[in-house]
């Protein structure tokens, strides 16, 4: 029931409600990532009262490719609503995004604002994907109105990798998962195939529903949308994040449908939402579990 309306999201790039997402000191919230792929990791376990500490194990792990951003725009907000935006850049590639002025406006300083947000778009022609047209995104900032002013301004015109915004320990992704069109309710929902004498279908519900109420409730498992839903995940532990140019993890060849990975990277232990090449959000983990917090993995070996 948490997942309904079973609908297509609107857009591949998920929108975020920055307001209830907070963190100590001063610093972007979030990022804009590209699925690469899900390897092995061979890892040492470091975590405290664990029945493998200091045991070598393998661990299924996604691969992030996190190309640079930089700032498209910054956002006044008052009352919930925007007040002002102010474009600071007339980048040529957002050209193929947006409508963009010759002049560049200078950050001009708005007392008459409850919170600042800004408009960041990721360099994705620095990646191995076709696509050259970047992401836009809204990304909030942690700290006082005043002090992600401050940031701001120091910010803008310069690329922000991955490593400026995590660290280590846990994140949360939001993404668009696969998509698989319409699909019957057994795929759909998981119900059980019936018998092979049935005589209204084996992939159907046994019943639409009572008489009474005399209409077809929305539980009623129907075929319909399958993939391509806004989902999230919560607690994606970073098993690694650096520079390819400090770490090659590339395999010979590439990595399967994606290619090579060149600029920085996240490694996060599980699997997340999305197939490969996807557009994902990293956020900081809104509900951090204080069990996962304590897991500590040094990496030995990808596989």
């Amino acid at each position: 029931m948490q997942f309904y309306p079973r609908v297509r999201a609107k857009k591949v790039i998920p929108s975020v409600n920055w307001k209830p997402i907070s963190n100590e000191g001063v610093g972007f919230l979030g990022f804009i990532g590209y699925k690469v792929g899900m390897i092995s990791v061979l890892a040492k376990d470091d975590t405290s009262d664990s029945l493998t500490k200091n045991k070598e194990i393998s661990i299924p792990a996604t691969v992030i490719e996190c190309p640079s951003m930089k700032i498209y725009s910054v956002r006044f907000y008052k009352n919930k609503e925007i007040v002002k935006e102010i474009v600071v850049t007339n980048d040529k590639d957002l050209k193929k995004k947006v409508k963009l002025s010759k002049k560049v406006n200078d950050l001009e300083e708005s007392s008459d604002f409850e919170d600042v947000r800004v408009l960041m778009y990721s360099n994705i022609k620095e990646t191995s994907s076709s696509k050259k047209k970047p992401d836009i995104i809204e990304v909030g900032l942690s700290g006082s109105p005043e002090e992600k002013l401050s940031f701001i301004k120091g910010n803008i015109g310069k690329e922000i990798s991955v490593t400026d915004v995590f660290k280590e320990g846990l994140i949360d992704i939001r993404a668009v998962t696969k998509g698989y069109g319409t699909q019957g309710p057994v795929k759909r929902f998981g119900i059980s195939l019936k018998s092979h004498k049935s005589e209204k279908g084996q992939r159907r519900p046994g019943s639409l529903g009572p008489w009474h109420p005399s209409r077809v409730t929305f539980r009623t498992p129907q075929a319909g949308q399958t993939g391509y839903h806004n989902r999230i995940t919560y607690n994606s532990l970073i098993l690694d994040i650096g520079k390819i140019s400090e770490r090659d993890i590339n395999k010979n060849g590439g990595f399967p449908h994606y290619g090579n990975i060149k600029n920085d990277y996240v490694i996060l232990k599980g699997s997340i939402p999305g197939p490969k090449k996807r557009g994902i959000v990293m956020t900081v983990a809104i509900r951090p579990s204080k069990y996962l917090v304590k897991k500590k993995y040094e990496v030995l070996e990808l596989r």
